[in-house]
């Protein structure tokens, strides 16, 4: 008989002396999963937790799209100077003032999810976000109070993201814990519909404003009503958020039933999880996870954030016009980004992220000489020439992500990983493209930077494992029938010899 790869770490002479013993040891190891030990989801359940996670989630980008849209605008009101280069300068060091701390939100809030659950962390996180935005929306202008203007705005803009810290990480683990293996791609696609759900309605509504009120009358006070808004939509997503259900390993914990006995001992582990733990043991995937949402990241925020005001402000195209044209590719990313999904969970993760990640490396800088011919036909289809790429790996992402670490320290680790990429170069990609268009004189900057970015994601997809239609590492499988769970323990049993 073969040896096990337990018997392979012990020495052989040993095994071939003891079999018995080591196949014993194995199987203690390793035991065969029981019929109940397999999650069979609920898809009501699935549904709900996929629904409340992703509108919870468009609300966290919402806030976070409105101040990207009405960059320039802030930018007159918090920083008056006679030069608008560095008006514009100053608002995105504002935005990416948000992103240092969320590293900070992810080593605090992703342990604690570990910990405590997801649920309550996701509606702590919701209401942090709110509150941040809606405090923004009354603060006077520099005109009024002088420099106590910029200082309250950065201070709420380091709560906003101090709680984005531990969304997108609690989010997509909440929903990659829920899904079956077979649909996690599916599933998780959602969260990024709802990412842009947000950007859409954040779009959307400045459009609107900006068509109504003048520009003296957006700076006065026009402003002020996208992130006045973000109120009663707190409150909607906190509803929601509390009528989630936990993932069944911790509704084990908190002592009630859950299908999966397996997946309720390894989140015991996790109670003890910190941040030491993350950094000694995983940090192979760590650097993963890093690469990947780096690449992933930069392409997101000049496509989503960055190219309204690259459209406006160094190609001078109306502001109106620019929006309406990304308010398109993002409605046409949302009727896609599903079937993105269920694609991944056909071909697999690592051929959709290829996709996405050579999209850019070959089309950003033919998308960008099109947008550079300002008609408007020739910017849309530079946009939807990048939008395509991005929803390749918008709609896999989510569902790649969390199957990277295991169940005990997921939340955890994806949160430091997925914001320390996202703080470094995330946030910063409006500000570092706007400086790098005024070092080296040329508008084709932000295609070399997402070529570079691109380069990375390559080399990142290269080396991540396949995961689509596993289960999570730490977890039994996740199944939607009973029959499907009956399969897999009659596949354990090899048909007897005679």
């Amino acid at each position: 008989m073969a040896a096990t790869d337990n018997d392979r770490s012990a020495d052989p002479a040993a095994v071939r002396r003891h079999r018995v013993l080591f196949r014993a040891i194995d199987k203690r190891r390793h035991p065969r999963l029981r019929r109940s030990d397999i999650t069979v989801t609920d898809e009501a359940s699935v549904k709900r937790a996929t629904k409340a996670a992703a509108l919870g989630n468009a609300m966290e980008w919402y806030d976070f799209g409105i101040y990207s849209y009405l960059a320039a605008t802030i930018g007159k009101v918090f920083f008056p100077s006679g030069n608008d280069t560095a008006q514009l300068l100053s608002s995105f060091a504002t935005f990416a003032v948000a992103f240092l701390v969320r590293p900070v939100g992810g080593m605090v809030f992703g342990p604690l999810g570990d910990k405590v659950g997801r649920k309550r962390i996701l509606s702590i996180t919701m209401i942090m976000m709110a509150v941040g935005t809606f405090a923004i929306g009354l603060i006077p202008s520099h005109a009024s109070i002088g420099f106590w203007a910029p200082a309250l705005l950065i201070f709420f803009r380091l709560v906003q993201g101090f709680s984005t810290g531990g969304e997108y990480g609690g989010a997509s683990t909440f929903i990659a814990e829920y899904a079956p293996d077979k649909r996690r791609g599916f599933f998780g696609s959602f969260l990024e519909f709802g990412t842009l759900a947000g950007y859409v309605a954040a779009s959307g509504l400045v459009v609107l404003l900006t068509s109504v009120f003048s520009e003296s009358q957006m700076i006065d006070w026009g402003w002020r009503i996208p992130f006045l808004v973000a109120a009663p939509l707190g409150f909607i997503g906190l509803y929601l958020r509390l009528k989630l259900d936990e993932t069944p390993a911790f509704q084990k914990l908190e002592g009630g039933h859950a299908k999966t006995a397996e997946a309720a001992d390894t989140v015991e582990t996790s109670a003890t999880a910190d941040l030491g733990k993350i950094f000694t043991r995983y940090w192979r995937p760590l650097l993963l996870c890093l690469a990947l949402v780096a690449a992933y990241n930069i392409t997101d925020y000049m496509l989503l954030s960055y190219i309204p005001t690259y459209l406006s402000e160094e190609l001078g195209y109306g502001t109106n016009h620019g929006l309406l044209i990304l308010l398109l590719v993002m409605v046409l990313q949302m009727c896609v980004i599903s079937r993105v999904g269920r694609l991944s969970d056909r071909f697999g993760r690592k051929p959709l992220l290829m996709t996405g990640m050579l999209g850019f490396l070959f089309l950003s800088v033919p998308s960008f000489l099109l947008i550079r011919q300002g008609n408007v036909v020739l910017i849309t289809a530079g946009l939807l020439l990048m939008g395509l790429s991005l929803v390749a790996m918008l709609g896999t992402m989510s569902a790649a992500l969390p199957a990277i670490f295991p169940t005990q320290v997921r939340y955890g680790s994806l949160s430091v990983s997925y914001n320390l990429a996202t703080s470094v170069f995330g946030g910063t990609t409006p500000l570092v493209i706007t400086a790098l268009i005024s070092t080296f004189d040329t508008n084709l900057m932000p295609a070399f930077y997402a070529m570079a970015a691109a380069v990375v994601g390559v080399v990142a997809v290269l080396c991540m494992k396949e995961t689509a239609n596993e289960p999570l590492a730490g977890s039994p499988p996740s199944v939607e029938t009973q029959q499907e769970a009956a399969e897999i323990v009659q596949a354990q049993t090899p048909d007897p010899r005679f």
